[in-house]
């Protein structure tokens, strides 16, 4: 095991529910000491919640929930989501991040998370490596009023291992992990899904295996776990003895290859047919413009729907198609088509559409059936449409639908990842 391990300065830094801070600071209040949420509460109980502070999560509160879900004994402050304040506030974080390290060092993982390799850098900086953790957070804190957490490792999963499950509870937010540290730190875990890597279901595959603490699945037989789980489990078996050959500096060089689109919406309120068909048009709508602007065709087309809290439940399921296509009309047809095959007239709160198998998109082939007419001046208003968005913004053209009570499209795309700008 030994000629595995990597013997890096790697460092994992989180921002502290950073939605929630963010509002703090802009507020001038203290977030370990202010009930704050960040959702939208004009829009009902069932507006999602994505950041609550510090001070509501030690009574328990969860960081993502709905607003229905909050306690009621608590005067809480709401603060509608801003995404282009915490973009702005990202992207001053990682500003400070580059004054300590070079850009081949830094990996950016999520809006409010980065790795830093200060491996090459500990001489320069003549301090240890959590010295050099509490200067960058308190850079970060000095410009922004931002809290924020830090795991240190020898690789990038030990960092992470150690922002995740003891940063948190450190006095300085700091958690230092090395190998010797893991049948103390790490195995004790319980449940599986504490650790970065292990989602609810393969905890539950694995406790029917006698697996309950991560311990176990380190001492567990790694041949049993890769014939039960292929390549993942021979890899979760490594990760629970701190395994991890990944370079900040090779995750940099990776070009993302898109594999797939979809998108998504969570209704805040019950919708049924017709309304709903006009949420599965607008979705697909910005599916197939995402396939033209990448200049590509999908082979096979994924529909799901989810019911409403009280009845539970919703389908998802896909359809592969003759020929590969970019057309509204033909992703539309498909989504219908799955929608009147499965749906159970229960009230809807998710629709989703998604298309896979994408090929480069070729010469237009017309069908036998199809009139050619059509297909190009199809094509061709479609390809305007998507040339006046992308100078003049989503909002410059829409379908006549869009002015329709259940159309939720010009809210949309005043919208940040689905949230308020």
């Amino acid at each position: 095991m030994d000629e595995l391990r990597l013997h890096r300065t790697i460092m994992c830094i989180d921002l502290k529910s950073f939605y929630a801070s963010v509002e703090c600071a802009l507020l001038g209040l203290d977030p370990f000491k202010t009930p704050l949420v960040v959702a939208d509460h004009s829009r009902g109980g069932g507006s999602i919640v994505l950041a609550v502070s510090p001070y509501l999560k030690k009574f328990g509160v969860p960081g993502r929930c709905r607003i229905f879900e909050l306690p009621t004994n608590i005067k809480i402050i709401f603060q509608k989501p801003r995404m282009e304040k915490y973009l702005e506030y990202s992207t001053k974080i990682v500003e400070i991040y580059l004054r300590f390290v070079s850009e081949e060092d830094m990996y950016v993982y999520s809006i409010d998370e980065v790795f830093l390799d200060l491996t090459e850098y500990m001489n320069f900086y003549k301090k240890t490596d959590v010295q050099i953790a509490k200067m960058i957070m308190a850079e970060i804190y000095k410009e922004t009023k931002v809290y924020s957490t830090c795991g240190i490792g020898p690789n990038m999963l030990m960092a992470k291992l150690a922002l995740d499950i003891e940063s948190k509870h450190s006095p300085d937010f700091i958690a230092k992990w090395d190998y010797e540290n893991l049948p103390e730190k790490l195995w004790k875990v319980t449940p599986l899904s504490e650790m970065w890597g292990i989602g609810r279901n393969m905890e539950a595959h694995l406790n029917k295996m006698g697996l309950f603490k991560i311990g176990d699945i380190a001492n567990f037989d790694v041949k049993r776990l890769k014939r039960k789980f292929g390549i993942i489990g021979e890899e979760l078996y490594y990760h629970t003895h701190g395994i991890d050959s990944s370079l900040i500096q090779d995750k940099n060089n990776i070009k993302p290859i898109a594999k797939s689109y979809g998108t998504g919406q969570t209704l805040f309120r019950d919708y049924f047919p017709p309304d709903v068909y006009q949420i599965v048009l607008e979705l697909v709508d910005d599916v197939s413009r995402r396939l033209r602007m990448s200049k590509k065709k999908a082979k096979t087309i994924h529909f799901g729907i989810g019911y409403s809290k009280e009845a539970g439940g919703g389908f998802s399921r896909q359809l592969s198609l003759d020929q590969p296509t970019s057309s509204e009309s033909e992703i539309y047809k498909a989504c219908l088509h799955l929608f009147n095959q499965y749906y159970e007239r229960e009230p809807i709160r998710r629709v989703h559409v998604s298309v896979t198998n994408l090929v480069e998109q070729p010469e237009m082939q017309i069908n036998l059936f199809e009139d050619i007419n059509q297909a190009i001046k199809e094509a061709e208003v479609f390809s305007a449409i998507d040339e006046i968005k992308f100078k003049y913004g989503k909002n410059a053209v829409n379908r006549a639908s869009s002015e329709l009570k259940a159309s939720t499209v010009k809210a949309r795309n005043d919208m940040i990842g689905g949230h308020n700008a």
